[in-house]
C-alpha cells in the first residue's frame, strides 16, 4: 500500500488497480468499507475502459468483435508509482500485450491522489497515445462506511443531491444490462433515504443527473460532502446488509439489453482523438 496523509485525513492505494483502499480521519476512524468478502471484497475499483456490463460481455469495433469483462480491465493491472510524496501520489497504467488483445487502442490511465486538508481529490486522465479515434469510458466505484464510525446507526444515513433529481431510473435487467423501461425516482425532492430495501434489485442508476454534487450521511454529526464535476450519471449501490455504500460517478453505463451495435454508439461512450485527453476528477470532503 502507497500511504499518504494531510493531518486531517490520510489514506492507503493499492497499486494493483490504483485502487483506493483506506480513508481514515485524523483520528484514525476508518471512511471505507471493511470489504467483507462475505458481501463484496472491493473497494474503489477505477472503471475502465467501459463502465458496467457488456451484452454477453462483447463489444463490435470496426468490425471486429472483442470480449470485456464488467468494468472493465483496469481494477485488475498492476500500475506503476510515478510520484510519491507526503500527502499525494500518482499512478500509471498503459497498454500491454494483455490490454491490447481486449482493447486494440495504445492508451495512458494516469491516477492522483492528493490530500488537501479534509479533502481528498482524486483525478483521472485518460490519453488517446494511438494513431486512431479511441472509445472509452470511465466511472469511480468507491465504497464508504455505512454506518459511518461516528455513532449515527445505519438507519440514519441518507443522501441530499445538490439539485431535484426528478427524472426516472435506468433499470438494470437480471444479467447487468439496462432495460427498456424505467424505475420511478425514489427520492423526496433532493433527498434519498437508505434502505437496504432500495437495493433487492441491484444498483440505483441515474443517467439523466442534474447534481455534480452531493452531500453522505445523517442529518447530523459527520458527512461526506461528494463533488463529482466531470461525470453526468450516477450509480448507488449495495448488498443488503453489508456495511457500505458504493458511491459511484460515471461516465458511461451498461449497454441496453439486446445491444448488438458498435462500441461508438453504447451510450456514454466518449471520442478521444489521437493525443487527446480528458480528466475526470472526484472529491471527498468530511463535514465535521
Amino acid at each position: 500500500m502507497i500511504e499518504i496523509a494531510s493531518g486531517q485525513l490520510s489514506a492507503a492505494i493499492n497499486p494493483f488497480g490504483a485502487e483506493l483502499s483506506s480513508l481514515k480521519d485524523g483520528d484514525g476512524r476508518e471512511l471505507m468499507t471493511d470489504a467483507d468478502p462475505a458481501f463484496w471484497s472491493g473497494r474503489a475499483p477505477l472503471l475502465f475502459p467501459i463502465v458496467g456490463k457488456l451484452n454477453e460481455d462483447s463489444y463490435r469495433v470496426d468490425g471486429q468483435s472483442y470480449s470485456l469483462p464488467q468494468h472493465g480491465f483496469a481494477r485488475k493491472q498492476m500500475f506503476l508509482l510515478t510520484e510519491k510524496l507526503p500527502d499525494r501520489a500518482r499512478f500509471l497504467l498503459t497498454d500491454n500485450d494483455e490490454t491490447r488483445a481486449v482493447y486494440p487502442f495504445a492508451f495512458a490511465l494516469e491516477a492522483a491522489f492528493v490530500l488537501e486538508g479534509a479533502t481528498l481529490v482524486m483525478t483521472i486522465t485518460v490519453t488517446n497515445r494511438d494513431t486512431r479515434p479511441m472509445p472509452a469510458s470511465f466511472g469511480f466505484h468507491p465504497a464508504f462506511a455505512w454506518p459511518l464510525p461516528y455513532g449515527a446507526p445505519r438507519s440514519a444515513h441518507r443522501i441530499e443531491f445538490a439539485h431535484d433529481e426528478p427524472a426516472s431510473l435506468a433499470a438494470i435487467v437480471l444479467g447487468g444490462t439496462i432495460a427498456a423501461e424505467r424505475w420511478p425516482s425514489p427520492l423526496d425532492g433532493r433527498k434519498l433515504e437508505l434502505d437496504d430495501a432500495l437495493f433487492a434489485r441491484d444498483a440505483l442508476v441515474w443517467d439523466e443527473l442534474v447534481s455534480r454534487s452531493l452531500v453522505y450521511g445523517p442529518e447530523q454529526g459527520a458527512q461526506l460532502l461528494i463533488e463529482f464535476p466531470d461525470t453526468p450519471m450516477l450509480g448507488i449501490w449495495t448488498k443488503p446488509g453489508a456495511r457500505f455504500l458504493c458511491i459511484e460517478p460515471w461516465h458511461g453505463i451498461a449497454d441496453p439489453h439486446g445491444f448488438t451495435g458498435e462500441i461508438w454508439d453504447k451510450p456514454g461512450i466518449l471520442r478521444f482523438e489521437p493525443g487527446e485527453a480528458r480528466s475526470f476528477v472526484m472529491r471527498v470532503t468530511l463535514r465535521p
